[in-house]
């Protein structure tokens, strides 16, 4: 490489270093309704619902439910689903499972209980792009709404949805923050200078006692990051010189589940109930849902009122609670006892879908 090849940028003192990308305090004005805003990166404030909109539950209220009939399976649908079962153990043999004799079918009430709450939150902060003569919809054009205000378009009820939009009257362009308007930065690499010290002879342009080959003895080298000019494209305006800044509001629908499934089986595991289904012969959905009353297993009615009382308090104090539903399912649990080989033997059928757990399996095929 010839030396009038290394045409590097002088240092320019005037062109600024790269600094934040997110505006300093107090660079942005207030907007009325929006006085939390600083600009900075952190800034996300949380904003409540109005007080007077939150529903009250009503003293004394509560939800009756009906009686069930705990579901059962016939002997053939314990032997199918055991075989298919086992044929998805690769080791499992299904010599077992075709030739079992069944002792004992016992069916187990099983009841799940789900509270769902349907919420919208809303939240806010300041955004900016870079300004190329876009329309700017400023306080000019009137007042901005405040966050709860904006109007939206509701999804479906219990669907996770979020949508950003641009709070009206609220933009403004300004000079940019990082570049102070002169649409680029000086290096941070080579601090401005476009070039750097060779690595290969540590600045010294000779090594083993001889020119250096990688500067060619100059024991300098262009500044790759820059290409030797010393300053760089403004990463935050992308040269455009100005940003246009709007507060941009989020908001965001959210199912909030929690379930709650009694133990009634200590061998068998409880969060296998979470990947199967049961059947809802009970839903009930309101603004707001009451507390289960005088149904036959207590710990579902308990859970019920906690549930109920939790989601009141954790959600209404940042969030709309625009639906709540709540369901029991009866999932069914069959515990079944055979005879193989003399010896008494056991597995679970269990969900709609007849899936099966067993523990331990009579015999299993191993390859030499």
């Amino acid at each position: 490489m010839d030396e009038k090849d290394e045409d590097l940028g002088a240092f320019d003192p005037n062109i600024p270093e790269e600094g934040p990308s997110a505006p300093p305090p107090g660079w942005l004005d207030d907007i009325h309704g929006y006085q939390g805003h600083k600009g900075g990166q952190d800034d996300n404030p949380l904003y409540p619902p109005p007080p007077a909109y939150n529903p009250q539950p009503e003293l004394n209220r509560n939800t009756l439910v009906p009686n069930v009939r705990v579901p059962t399976i016939s002997e053939d649908m314990a032997r199918d689903a055991l075989l298919k079962f086992v044929e998805s153990k690769w080791r499992y043999s299904s010599k077992p499972a075709r030739n079992l004799t069944f002792k004992e079918l016992n069916p187990i009430t099983v009841y799940r209980y789900r509270l769902e709450t349907y919420t919208e939150t809303r939240t806010s902060a300041w955004q900016f792009e870079p300004y190329n003569g876009q329309v700017v919809d400023g306080p000019q054009y009137g007042m901005s709404p405040p966050p709860w205000d904006v109007p939206v378009t509701l999804p479906q009820r219990y669907t996770d949805v979020v949508e950003k939009i641009r709070v009206p009257h609220t933009s403004f362009v300004k000079t940019c923050h990082t570049c102070h308007g002169c649409g680029r930065t000086r290096c941070i690499s080579c601090f401005g200078r476009g070039q750097k010290r060779c690595t290969f002879c540590h600045g010294n342009g000779r090594s083993r006692n001889k020119r250096c080959t990688s500067c060619h003895g100059r024991g300098r080298k262009r500044c790759l990051s820059c290409h030797g000019h010393g300053y760089k494209t403004c990463s935050v305006c992308h040269g455009s010189q100005n940003l246009m800044h709007f507060i941009l509001l989020t908001v965001t629908w959210k199912n909030n589940v929690e379930e709650f499934i009694p133990d009634r089986q200590p061998d068998f595991p409880d969060k296998k109930f979470e990947k199967v289904t049961g059947d809802p012969f009970f839903i009930d959905q309101n603004l707001l849902v009451y507390p289960i009353q005088g149904f036959p297993d207590q710990e579902i009615c308990d859970a019920s009122t906690k549930l109920i009382n939790g989601h009141l308090n954790r959600f209404s104090a940042t969030s709309r609670i625009l639906q709540q539903r709540q369901s029991i399912e009866l999932v069914p649990l069959t515990h079944a006892f055979y005879f193989y080989n003399g010896k008494v033997h056991d597995f679970f059928v269990y969900g709609t879908e007849n899936k099966v757990f067993a523990s331990k399996y009579p015999t299993a095929c191993s390859i030499l």
